[in-house]
């Protein structure tokens, strides 16, 4: 079906990402897998590129783009590649929304520059070891001591942890009161530079395996009040006002990658011979990868309505768990039904449906358990 949801302008930026991720992506990318992250430099080239700085505001030195189809064009082209960009999707998705929103004037001036040149990588702290989805039960803790708050705790599976240079760490700065769990959090962002800071393991991941993630421990950290987001205690309130765009970003990705696995295993099957025949001329294959193309193109029109509704201010919490929901369950049974039609050669690295096959996985998981998603999509339909 002819797609609506790109102008020109979103094209051309499609062919600028193409071309510069098969000429600086693609050729050294699996350095970047076992390295376990892409080389810091690589993140300065893209804020010179002007990748970063997209929905940054001019007067920052972004480009002051509201729309988020620019990210969808990035997640696409890179599924495409069969590559990704380490910690940028949390950088661009995840943090800049907290920031556009809850900065103070002053906090934009010193902290969005260096994020849309590259300067200054971001990421975001909520997972503590033993809580999961449960934020409201973290432990971590902001003391206020003066014109600073004394942070301590741990935090897990924070993406791009590794070369973070502020992460925005959301921590209990008091009490909850009865009955309200949610209460009393707060986000601060913290300078990784910080004495007592501290970057543990480098956790190793079955997929996603350019894309950073670490143990983050904070030892008496002084942050300085000035870094409090937002106001006091309302943290909670504040990372759920987020978390639609969020599942979005986790369902245009999963549909992007679906749609790459197809595209994968169409080009392998018509190259590939079994019994003096290519295996795209046996029933099966042409069945399969039909079965393939109809998800794909389902949830291709959820995302694009979903993108539609965000960029209008109208995507509910509910609409955002529908889209994720759907899009990773679309990515899971294709992309396995696509490694299938590799066979063995599916199961090696080389082949870009290996790796898709690998990262996979955990989009049913971050962003909201699929089992989350029912519950919220559930409570949406008052059941």
């Amino acid at each position: 079906m002819r797609r609506t949801l790109f102008n020109e302008d979103h094209e051309a930026f499609r062919k600028m990402i193409r071309g510069f991720v098969a000429a600086e992506v693609a050729p050294v990318f699996g350095s970047w897998e076992e390295a376990g992250h892409p080389p810091r430099e690589f993140y300065n080239r893209l804020g010179e590129l002007g990748i970063l700085g997209i929905q940054v505001p001019e007067e920052y030195g972004g480009a002051g783009e509201t729309s988020f189809k620019y990210q969808a064009v990035v997640a696409e082209e890179c599924a495409r590649a069969g590559v990704g960009f380490g910690g940028y999707v949390v950088h661009v998705n995840l943090v800049l929304p907290y920031l556009l929103k809850y900065a103070t004037r002053e906090q934009k001036e010193r902290w969005l520059p260096p994020f849309a040149a590259g300067e200054m990588m971001t990421a975001i702290a909520m997972t503590e070891p033993g809580t999961g989805s449960d934020l409201a039960g973290m432990r971590t803790t902001a003391r206020r001591d003066g014109d600073h708050y004394v942070l301590n705790g741990a935090k897990t599976f924070i993406t791009g942890g590794v070369l973070a240079d502020r992460v925005l760490v959301v921590a209990r700065t008091s009490a909850a009161p009865a009955g309200d769990r949610r209460a009393g959090l707060s986000i601060l962002a913290v300078d990784a530079r910080s004495e007592g800071y501290a970057v543990g393991r480098k956790l190793e991941k079955i997929g996603l395996r350019s894309s950073d993630t670490a143990e983050l421990s904070f030892t008496d950290v002084r942050v300085p009040a000035g870094d409090l987001l937002g106001e006091e205690g309302r943290g909670f309130e504040y990372l759920t006002h987020n978390l639609a765009e969020e599942r979005l970003g986790i369902a245009t990705t999963s549909y992007a990658s679906a749609a790459a696995a197809v595209g994968f295993a169409r080009a392998y099957v018509r190259d590939r011979t079994v019994f003096g025949k290519p295996v795209s001329s046996f029933q099966n294959t042409r069945f399969v990868l039909a079965e393939c193309a109809t998800e794909v193109e389902a949830a291709r029109s959820l995302v694009d309505r979903a993108i539609e509704a965000l960029d209008a201010g109208e995507l509910t919490p509910a609409d955002a768990a529908v889209a994720k929901l759907f899009c990773t369950e679309v990515q899971a049974r294709v992309v396995d039904k696509c490694l299938q039609l590799h066979g063995g050669y599916g199961y090696i690295l080389e082949y870009p449906i290996a790796r898709l096959y690998a990262d996979a996985r955990v989009s049913r998981i971050y962003g909201g358990t699929s089992e989350v998603l029912k519950t919220i999509i559930a409570k949406d339909l008052q059941v």
